[in-house]
């Protein structure tokens, strides 16, 4: 009586380890940003630039906390207004620019993998 069974011992994939194209959609898998926390990030933390530094824009995020930590104390004497003003607005547009910079994030780490 002859079986159908795969021969025993280590399989392929085992002893050679996963592909490469396994190991970098892994590695895309592990580093991709998604546009859902962005925007949770956005709404919740979003006068401090916390969705700024997590989309790997860091200049922009230092520069909206710097803002946010300028203005607060400086509200009791009505000057810091206007910097929360200016946040307000930046705030505002990256509502609308959250898909794109994660679209282009995503997309420069695609092409970095692909070398």
């Amino acid at each position: 009586m002859s079986s159908s069974l795969p021969p025993s011992g280590p399989s392929r994939d085992a002893v050679n380890g996963p592909s490469r194209d396994a190991v970098a959609m892994m590695q895309y898998d592990s580093a991709k940003k998604t546009a859902l926390l962005a925007y949770l990030l956005w709404f919740f933390l979003g006068y401090f630039g916390a969705h700024r530094f997590y989309l790997g824009r860091i200049g922009s995020g230092i520069a909206m906390l710097l803002i946010f930590l300028v203005s607060f104390p400086l509200a009791y004497v009505l000057i810091g207004m206007l910097g929360f003003l200016v946040i307000f607005i930046w705030w505002l547009v990256d509502a609308l620019l959250i898909p794109g910079i994660v679209a282009q994030h995503n997309a420069a780490l695609i092409a970095r993998l692909q070398r």
